[in-house]
């Protein structure tokens, strides 16, 4: 399965979160960090869900780029 990563820039460190599994979260002093930091908390998350008998929610996010309409 493959998840929805959401990456936001910080002040001095970029927090990346998937929205379809909430509390699952990481920050990182780079992007590249916190990518690597995410894969390994989805992989904790979804062994958590399956250890107490959760089920494992399945991806339904997407993303999209739109554009505001103005021009710079």
């Amino acid at each position: 399965m493959n998840y929805l990563v959401i990456i936001e820039q910080g002040e001095t460190s970029y927090g990346a979160y998937v929205p379809d599994l909430p509390g699952c979260i990481a920050v990182g002093e780079t992007e590249e960090e916190a990518m690597h930091l995410i894969r390994d908390a989805i992989k904790l998350h979804l062994e958590a869900l399956r250890e107490h008998g959760i089920p494992i929610p399945k991806p339904r996010s997407h993303a999209e780029l739109v554009g505001a309409g103005i021009q710079s």
